[in-house]
């Protein structure tokens, strides 16, 4: 275990694509409404890049792009689940699938409505939300 920080394993339906994800036993995720996110189910935790590790399945996954085509929409090959994708909102990080993550080292997960039919002004506003509360 990392200071302040567990490790979270992960992955697609079939266990082809593996993950392992260093983060705090308490997160919040984000429940999106857009065309994609409320068809799937996503349940978006969104971890600094440097602290997601693929640990299998590579090979296993292919890319969906639509929309904006920034965001790249991964999946696994043979069962089809997005277990984690690059996001457009942070391309730095990578949004995990809470729904594809070993809840039992997770303590405590808050689940926070995103409104991604609106998504340029719902992103804006948390943005602002974000600078408003952050230490200086």
């Amino acid at each position: 275990m990392i200071e302040g920080r567990s490790r979270h394993q992960g992955s697609c339906h079939c266990g082809a694509v593996r993950f392992e994800v260093e983060g705090p036993a308490a997160i919040e995720v984000l429940a999106c409404t857009c065309s994609i996110c409320s068809r799937t189910g996503y349940l978006h935790w969104i971890v600094p890049r440097g602290r997601f590790h693929l640990i299998a399945g590579a090979d296993a996954l292919s890319e969906y792009r639509f929309g904006t085509g920034v965001a790249r929409h991964l999946f696994c090959r043979t069962c089809g689940i997005k277990a984690f994708y690059v996001p457009r909102s942070d391309p730095d990080a990578y949004s995990v699938n809470l729904r594809c993550v070993d809840r039992r080292s997770l303590s405590r997960v808050d689940i926070v409505d995103f409104d991604g039919q609106d998504w340029e002004r719902a992103f804006a506003a948390r943005e602002a939300s974000r600078r408003e509360t952050s230490p200086a």
